[in-house]
């Protein structure tokens, strides 16, 4: 028994249990016979509002861009005797007028060739299923999925409102805006709903396609107009669901959207609140236009879900934001102002701050005792309020301990003695109160001395720091690496002491790796190498050099040796006997009255040298030096080379002695001691008239 071709391809449909239509092309692709089945649900699955018999089907079904692409698509399958299977937008010619944009799956299969078949017979049989809601659940799960996936991932409030638009579009909106509250977006607490009509909300993500302008570009803020979907939406916190065109009344109040909109040919429109836990945060709104079917109230609900979603990832953000505002200014109120606010001797430092979200970058610049200056630039990994105070108690160690004139090596020993302490306290609070992560940090101190010309370093699980000649030669010091900070490795610290050229650039900075090792658009020799640039410039130059990523919450210290000028300083030795204060308070004498200082202040520094040189020829050894060094105050300098402590005592009434260090205190704004491989300096400062 012969099976009609038109009678297999029907029956195979009406044994898949869906609701299809059936229809037999002629060589012309006119409709010679159609056919319905009834146990399905597809939509529009029933009788024609018209019979389609003697039709091109290219105008019964003008999908895709029109009648002559349904031709083309016809012709293929002719030529090429093959099935072909295509998922199409559009609406039925003959359809009911309640009927919109609709989405179709086409089937086509070739009946036979034309040589094996009579005249005006059946050439082509076509399925037709109405498959539009099929395919908008698979494209609502579709962006539920990309939804869950891609929102949420970062802690950037404008990243996680772009993921959410990209997530969204094409699959279940063709145009997706998402505005929120702009003082949402510096980290303040969301307002209470529901929402003012002035109050501003910034445009923050959008996402559509190109052939059109939207409404307002991205960063405008303004407050949404009213009465319109959006400012109701804002009101009554409940979503939306309209048809827009040029009839809609309330655009008349809106002309910029009202224009966007029709340039995108824009016909549906989902306006979501963006709330949490009754507060909000800001709007969402999804467009369909073109052949996009329009939305439905099943849609309202999903969009509802990706909204609720979004809501929290957007809070998450928030938070995090506001933590990150707040970190951000504690660490700006415990770094010093400005590098090239300090009285610094015989050194030239700016420096550059990048704020970003690691919160505890530090730098210092410090002036030590004998015009020398000590460069410091820590970090402490991390983010968040924890992070800059744990930042600030180490700034404050290491200006602490540098005013006892220590070496860098046993500088660092004691500031990692100090990171121990604040790591076992952090992990003796509660869990709840701060993370369990082990602290992590890393330091690099520099002392330079004008009158060596020698700059002595130590660093602690920081990168090495880079040096520039007056000739443009850079180079990397390689610093012996100590153990990190507050690690449990007790191994000591080791230094590197170079000579630098008046006019050297130092260069030091935070980050995981070697300012020589960062690729940058320029080498960095080449933006370093400007001996005769100001130094600032030189510090920009160097910033711009690198992608933002690069030195994201990073700080650059520069600082420019030179030179202590002769006519600034004395050094005499002295012969280490019982002549030597008397001998010293003159030459001191001499010295200063060439310097013009008021005799007081003369008195005044003739009594310091005259006790400090006492101490050094009664408990020191032979060579005795005394130097006095002019700056904005004057400095004395005894040095010998014993080794032994001094210390200030409070003489009773009837002792004959002991006094010579507590008249000292008294008479100098600051005193101690200097320890080196040679012996030991004591060192006075007088402050001098303005």
């Amino acid at each position: 028994m012969t099976v009609d071709p038109l009678d297999s391809v029907l029956l195979d449909a009406l044994s898949n249990g869906s609701g299809v239509r059936l229809y037999a092309l002629d060589d012309d692709l006119r409709i010679v016979r159609a056919a319905a089945s009834r146990n399905g649900g597809d939509g529009d699955a029933g009788e024609e509002a018209q019979s389609p018999v003697g039709r091109r089907f290219s105008d019964v079904y003008p999908l895709g861009d029109g009648p002559a692409d349904m031709e083309r698509l016809l012709a293929e399958v002719v030529r090429g005797q093959v099935r072909v299977r295509r998922n199409l937008r559009g609406r039925r010619a003959l359809a009911p007028d309640h009927d919109g944009t609709r989405i179709y799956s086409l089937s086509f299969h070739p009946l036979g060739d034309a040589a094996t078949r009579p005249a005006r017979a059946e050439r082509i049989a076509v399925l037709v299923a109405d498959v539009t809601e099929r395919e908008c659940a698979r494209e609502r799960a579709a962006s539920l999925d990309a939804v869950r996936e891609r929102v949420g991932q970062s802690l950037d409030l404008a990243a996680t409102c772009e993921d959410l638009v990209h997530a969204v579009v094409p699959g279940f909106a063709d145009i997706a805006v998402v505005e929120i509250v702009d003082e949402v977006l510096r980290g303040a607490q969301a307002p209470e709903g529901p929402l003012g009509r002035d109050t501003p909300l910034r445009r923050t993500a959008f996402a559509g396609p190109p052939d059109g302008g939207p409404a307002h570009p991205v960063g405008d803020v303004r407050g949404m107009p009213h009465p319109s979907p959006y400012s109701l939406a804002l009101s009554d916190l409940r979503p939306r669901l309209l048809e827009v065109g040029p009839d809609s009344e309330w655009l008349a109040g809106d002309p910029s959207r009202a224009r966007s909109i029709a340039e995108y040919g824009s016909h549906s429109l989902i306006v979501l609140p963006l709330t949490l836990r009754g507060t909000v945060l800001g709007l969402l709104s999804l467009y369909r236009r073109g052949g996009s079917p329009a939305y439905t109230q099943e849609d309202v609900g999903f969009a509802t879900t990706l909204a609720a979603h979004t809501a929290v990832s957007i809070d998450n953000a928030r938070r995090y934001q506001r933590e990150h505002t707040i970190a951000s200014t504690v660490q700006r109120r415990l770094l010093p102002p400005d590098a090239e606010s300090r009285a610094l001797v015989s050194v030239e430092a700016v420096h550059a701050y990048l704020p970003g979200r690691n919160s505890g970058c530090w730098f210092d610049t410090i002036p030590l005792s004998g015009a020398r200056t000590a460069l410091v630039v820590g970090e402490v990994k991390g983010h968040g309020i924890q992070t800059a105070a744990v930042m600030g108690q180490l700034r404050t160690a290491v200006q602490t301990l540098s005013a006892l004139d220590l070496e860098p090596d046993e500088l660092m020993a004691r500031l990692n003695d100090t990171a121990r302490v604040l790591d076992r306290e952090r992990n003796a609070r509660p869990r709840g109160d701060e993370p369990s992560e082990p602290l992590e940090a890393a330091c690099l101190y520099a002392v330079y001395d004008p009158f060596s010309r020698r700059c002595t370093m130590a660093r602690s699980g920081h990168p090495v720091p880079v040096v520039v000649t007056p000739d443009g030669q850079v180079d990397a010091l390689y610093v012996p690496e100590g153990p990190p900070l507050a690690s449990a490795d007790r191994a000591p610290f080791g230094t590197l002491s170079t000579e630098l050229e008046p006019g050297s650039l130092l260069v030091l900075y935070s980050g995981s790796r070697g300012l020589l090792d960062k690729t940058g658009t320029r080498p960095v020799g080449e933006v370093l190498a400007a001996p005769d640039r100001p130094l600032r410039d030189v510090c920009d130059a160097l910033v711009y050099n690198f992608p933002a990523p690069e030195l994201d919450g990073a700080v650059v210290l520069l600082a420019r040796t030179g030179s202590f000028a002769s006519e600034h300083q004395a050094t005499w030795e002295l012969a280490h006997d019982l002549r030597d204060p008397a001998a010293a308070r003159a030459l001191a004498r001499e010295r200063l009255t060439a310097w013009r200082l008021p005799e007081d202040t003369v008195q005044t520094v003739e009594l310091v040298v005259s006790e400090l040189v006492t101490n050094a020829v009664r408990y020191g050894t032979a060579p005795v030096t005394l130097r006095l060094i002019r700056t904005a105050s004057l400095t004395c300098e005894v040095h010998d080379t014993s080794r032994s402590a001094p210390h200030l005592r409070h003489a009773q009434t009837v002792d004959e002695g002991g006094r010579g260090l507590f008249i000292v205190s008294q008479l100098a704004s600051s005193w101690g001691t200097r320890y080196t491989r040679e012996g030991k300096t004591i060192w006075a400062e007088i402050p001098l008239p303005s």
